[in-house]
């Protein structure tokens, strides 16, 4: 039986169109319902009043006089990306073609936490109807921060929110918070490693992201990353590849390499060019993947029968955070594809 997760990504308040997921108001409202956007207490009136206008037609018209009048100026920046965020999603039919147009431009004009969320709720459709645990719990990493820790060839990813949120309360909320302060001991909370006897317990706890995904090269973790990259890609570029962990990479005709972050590009990059790399530089490189493109005529010429090979690595502070959108400018795909 399929199961239902990731509430958060309001995709079921999102419609269905081919090519992908198509805005709704209702799934604006719910930003416009977070506490981003929510006036607080002391709020001023044209704060309430352009939260009530928008909280009443979330695709009404907001004009650049409405949002100077707001009062508080962290209030006005955070409506102000917000309405960028809106109608650069509202000019495009689905989410995917406004996803992809970010990367088409000269920077990236809209904040981190609406493209995580673009990402989200696209890849909660790609993967719906799936009962595979450890394919959400993969998926994740498309769209949350991770917190990265190797020894003795295990890589363990944690959630990195997840992580300052229990290091702050001990995992219980409020409360712990309040405990914390007060200089009281509390249990230690553990954050179970996904195994084959817990992972049917991911559906009742996703939203608590508490899991975390063993990445070793020949582990489950790593390979249902590896999935999932596959499946993001026919997606979203519509081209079929194959994707496996790999150890190490043994080519000497490597030709085309793909960094899933800025750490395993520099590293990757160095490699190549047969520069040395600092062990501790090399160690953070955590995960290696080979992709081969599975139909003749969806990568470039020079590529054809070639592999190619991505990376995925950690920056200084073990932190993590994987950039999708590199498979989809980076790869060396034909030009009709």
């Amino acid at each position: 039986m399929a199961q239902d997760f990731w509430a958060s990504s309001g995709y079921r308040l999102l419609g269905r169109v081919d090519g992908g997921l198509r805005p709704t108001a209702p799934w604006f409202g719910r930003f416009v319902a977070g506490p981003e956007l929510t006036p607080p207490a002391d709020a001023g009136p044209a704060e309430r009043a352009l939260h009530r206008l928008v909280s009443e037609n979330p695709r009404a018209t907001v004009d650049a006089a409405t949002l100077r009048r707001v009062e508080d100026g962290d209030a006005r920046e955070n409506w102000a990306e917000f309405l960028r965020f809106r109608d650069r999603v509202l000019a495009f039919p689905t989410l995917e073609a406004c996803y992809l147009d970010l990367y088409r431009r000269p920077a990236v004009d809209i904040a981190p936490p609406f493209v995580d969320a673009l990402v989200q709720a696209i890849v909660r459709g790609m993967l719906d109807g799936t009962e595979d645990a450890w394919l959400c719990r993969a998926a994740e990493m498309l769209y949350r921060r991770q917190r990265v820790a190797v020894e003795g060839g295990t890589v363990l990813a944690a959630d990195d929110a997840t992580i300052q949120v229990f290091a702050e309360t001990g995992g219980f909320g409020g409360i712990g918070r309040l405990l914390r302060q007060q200089n009281t001991p509390t249990p230690q909370v553990k954050m179970d490693v996904m195994s084959a006897e817990n992972a049917p317990l991911y559906f009742l706890r996703d939203e608590l992201y508490g899991f975390v995904l063993d990445l070793s090269p020949g582990g489950e973790g790593a390979r249902a990353l590896a999935r999932v990259l596959e499946r993001w890609v026919a997606h979203m570029a519509g081209v079929r590849v194959s994707i496996e962990p790999r150890a190490r990479i043994d080519d000497e005709r490597w030709r085309w390499h793909v960094g899933l972050d800025v750490d395993a590009s520099a590293i990757l990059n160095a490699l190549y060019r047969g520069e040395p790399v600092a062990p501790d530089e090399l160690e953070r490189l955590v995960l290696l993947f080979h992709l081969d493109f599975l139909e003749a005529g969806d990568t470039v010429a020079e590529m054809e029968g070639r592999p190619v090979y991505l990376g995925l690595g950690c920056r200084p502070d073990r932190s993590l955070k994987v950039k999708p959108q590199n498979l989809l400018v980076n790869l060396p795909l034909a030009p009709s594809s």
